[in-house]
């Protein structure tokens, strides 16, 4: 399946600025998100799927796919339209197993090491970073930088060029409108962005402001 990875708008109880998450993803979308991520670590798992039912209900009218982080369950449970999946996560073959040929199946990608041994056959997108500091999680590592990111990504790209496949590459962490530039001259495809939007007075036009970013750099490569 190809993915619109341009904007990836996670929201997260944690960092949604009081506002329910149906709203936020819906305001997001209203505003150029072209996917939609829920990130949910606190919540039980009944209360989940009923979060991720309210923001699929929303998105539906607008086009716009939404997945679940890491849960699978929760994911068929709602009937989103695929997951993302961290290194530590359930494998990626058998998240694909589960949900069928036809769901949006993401990774995680943080470093090199990792992007030669993702199992890009089975995957519609990749996540990588955390290219800058963020709030939003722990980050174990330090910051990788748009350069760091961008030898992942010509890893990641030969290897796709290799199964003859597209895999769209998203950066991930710290993105707002001051450095999203950036991460697409490094190579990316789209951003991932949570604070920048979730905690913005208005997360439509904030949502509106890094599209417009992403499109002209991404119209500026010809792509």
């Amino acid at each position: 399946m190809k993915v619109d990875l341009r904007l990836n708008a996670i929201v997260d109880p944690d960092r949604s600025g009081g506002r329910p998450l149906a709203e936020l993803a819906r305001l997001c979308a209203e505003g150029g998100a072209t996917l939609v991520q829920l990130r949910d670590k606190v919540s039980e798992t009944r209360a989940m799927v009923e979060e991720a039912r309210a923001i699929k209900e929303v998105l539906a009218p607008l086009g716009v796919a939404f997945v679940v982080n890491d849960r699978v369950d929760v994911a068929l449970a709602a009937g989103a339209d695929g997951v993302h999946l961290g290194q530590d996560d359930m494998a990626v073959e058998d998240a694909r197993r589960l949900l069928g040929a036809n769901a949006i199946v993401g990774l995680s990608v943080k470093n090199t090491s990792e992007a030669e041994a993702a199992p890009i056959d089975r995957i519609d997108y990749v996540g990588s970073g955390g290219v800058y500091a963020t709030l939003s999680k722990q980050q174990k590592n330090p910051p990788i930088g748009p350069e760091g990111l961008q030898r992942i990504i010509e890893v990641l790209r030969r290897r796709a060029r290799q199964a003859q496949k597209q895999l769209p590459v998203c950066g991930i962490a710290g993105i707002d409108e001051s450095n999203a530039a950036a991460v697409i001259g490094a190579g990316a495809d789209g951003v991932a962005v949570i604070s920048a939007l979730s905690l913005a007075p208005d997360p439509a036009q904030a949502a509106l402001t890094l599209r417009q970013i992403v499109d002209a750099m991404l119209a500026k490569r010809g792509t």
